[in-house]
């Protein structure tokens, strides 16, 4: 099967290294976003009188439109490319951060949370298919590990310099200014893929050879294959627990845990920087292994298991008395979710066909935020009910034994269309 002009020379170009570094710089700019509201929660509860059920409703309003505009998003990159699909998205998502910092109600916040949502859901799909695009494929952890370290970067970032900026500026100051500041991306990324998406071959399927992308109706049969479901469900359950430690880590740790601002601004970014130095080996080490001859799909599938069952020490960090100890259990527990980020991602560009990447991309990341709607919300009920967060992440335990079996069993055979 013969790739377009353009996607043949970029892969074997160094300028492709290029495109690595802005995928990376997109994902912490998209996860400082996301993030944002997560960090400012505490002072916005304390300034609105928000309860931790209402705060669980405006975290999980993101995700119900995060969720289902995942297929329409990567249905949109493969139809007309990564350079529009991310700049549409990245724009929308800024303005809709920003407008945040104005927001004096809560169902004005509730709605900014889900406009953020639909902005949002073009990230990843617009990703995965650059990687399948312009990167070899026994580069493809490396490049998904560098992109999703960028994750965890956005997300200690905010976590890190949220606390000072809130307490000397308030959190309007601090939605408008993060909303703008990352905009500087969409120049150089316009740009770049200008020189080669601009120029990739008109020609029709027949004449390259390549498959024609899938109708958006067609596209909806995906659903009844048995590795797209096994994708689906896995990463509902990856995405379950993460949303739960992102959204509600660092209320836990002032709330529950009672540490300082100060101390939750350090205790709640140090786990993600640490399991973004997971990620980068974890993304080495699976490439490494097909380089020596290994099958790529069991290689990822593996990997993906051995990370979901390391994050199961959430469980014991929720029930054990001493704080730190708590601090270290979760941080071996955003590790063991480190060494299956880049393979889930990989995993997904190794099952499918090219032409469908972006789309299949799409319903992993619809099957990861459907957990994502849940999660924030029931976590916040649970912990009013309760009086803690134990119960909330003990659940968290069987929901991450359920998706390796998914992925374990489901994900088998190559999905071509």
């Amino acid at each position: 099967m013969e790739q377009a002009p353009t996607a043949v020379a970029l892969k074997d170009s160094p300028q492709r290294w290029w495109l690595a570094a802005l995928l990376v710089a997109a994902m912490i700019a998209c996860y400082a976003h996301r993030g944002a509201l997560s960090v400012a929660a505490p002072f916005m509860r304390q300034q609105l009188g928000l309860t931790r059920g209402q705060m669980g409703l405006l975290f999980a309003a993101f995700f119900w439109t995060y969720s289902f505009f995942q297929m329409p998003a990567g249905w949109v990159v493969d139809r007309f490319g990564v350079r529009l699909g991310y700049v549409l998205g990245f724009v929308f998502w800024s303005a809709a951060l920003v407008l945040t910092g104005f927001a004096s109600t809560i169902a004005a916040l509730f709605a900014l949370r889900m406009l953020l949502g639909i902005g949002q859901s073009s990230a990843f799909p617009a990703s995965a298919r650059a990687v399948s695009n312009w990167f070899q494929e026994r580069e493809r952890g490396t490049v998904a590990a560098s992109y999703l370290t960028g994750v965890r970067l956005g997300q200690a970032a905010i976590n890190a310099i949220g606390g000072a900026f809130l307490k000397g500026y308030g959190f309007r100051t601090f939605f408008v200014v993060i909303g703008l500041v990352p905009m500087i991306w969409l120049p150089p990324w316009w740009w770049f893929l200008g020189k080669w998406e601009r120029r990739q071959s008109p020609a029709p399927a027949e004449a390259t050879g390549r498959p024609e992308s899938l109708s958006f109706l067609r596209s909806l049969a995906l659903f009844g294959d048995r590795s797209v479901v096994g994708i689906f469900l896995g990463f509902f359950a990856y995405d379950y627990v993460w949303f739960v430690i992102t959204n509600w880590l660092p209320t836990y740790l002032v709330e529950e845990r009672k540490f300082s601002p100060g101390e939750m601004a350090f205790y709640s970014s140090a786990p993600f920087v640490a399991m973004s130095v997971v990620i980068v080996v974890s993304g080495l080490a699976s490439d490494a292994l097909i380089r020596r001859g290994f099958s790529e799909i069991p290689v990822r599938k593996t990997l993906v298991a051995i990370g979901m069952l390391l994050c199961c020490l959430i469980v014991p960090a929720a029930i054990v008395q001493d704080k730190m100890t708590a601090v270290w259990l979760l941080t071996l527990s955003l590790c063991g979710l480190g060494i299956a980020t880049p393979n889930t991602w990989t995993l997904t560009q190794a099952v499918c066909s090219k032409n469908i990447v972006g789309t299949v991309s799409g319903i992993q990341n619809f099957g990861g935020n459907v957990g994502g709607s849940i999660a924030p919300a029931l976590t916040g009920f649970i912990a009013d009910r309760t009086g803690s967060f134990a119960l909330a992440l003990g659940l968290c335990g069987g929901i991450l034994v359920f998706g390796v079996l998914c992925y374990w069993l489901l994900v088998e055979k190559r999905v071509d269309r």
